[in-house]
């Protein structure tokens, strides 16, 4: 069976976060969407680099098998302050998968509540911005419906 994953992308996100896990999902058979958290479909990275996404966030109704934040400072924060995000996030969380990288983990999943009795790993400091939260020192950590890298 095909799995879906919805990678959404806000302006500021870590290029490599991204286009990396697209590409990948992609040429192992998986139907990838990618949705902009913004109200225009092309989305700048961190480092000016372009995407055009395939839908916008608030056009995405689908169940998906997986949702991915990608990390980046600012575009952690500003999947964080997209209610369709963390609506996203806490709905897969029912059912599939939840991954994040980087900044994400603490900035994005910190707010929704799904990191609690989870061991998650993330950018070391970002874990300020989630308060209790400790961040292992493992490059992947995969526990329960959350993969954080």
């Amino acid at each position: 069976m095909v799995k879906s994953v919805l990678v959404m992308l806000a302006e500021g996100f870590e290029e490599i976060e991204a286009i990396t896990p697209i590409d990948l999902l992609r040429r192992s058979g998986a139907n990838v969407t990618v949705a902009s958290v913004g109200d225009e479909l092309d989305v700048v990275g961190s480092h000016d680099l372009v995407v055009r996404a395939d839908v916008l966030i608030a056009d995405c109704t689908d169940n998906y098998d997986c949702v991915l934040c990608p990390g980046g400072g600012l575009g952690s924060k500003n999947l964080a302050a997209s209610f369709d995000v963390l609506q996203a996030c806490i709905k897969t969380a029912q059912h599939g998968v939840v991954a994040a990288i980087c900044a994400a983990p603490a900035v994005v999943l910190g707010k929704t509540g799904l990191l609690t009795n989870h061991r998650v790993t993330g950018y070391p400091g970002s874990e300020k911005e989630c308060e209790g939260l400790v961040l292992e020192n493992e490059k992947v950590i995969t526990d329960g419906y959350l993969i954080t890298a």
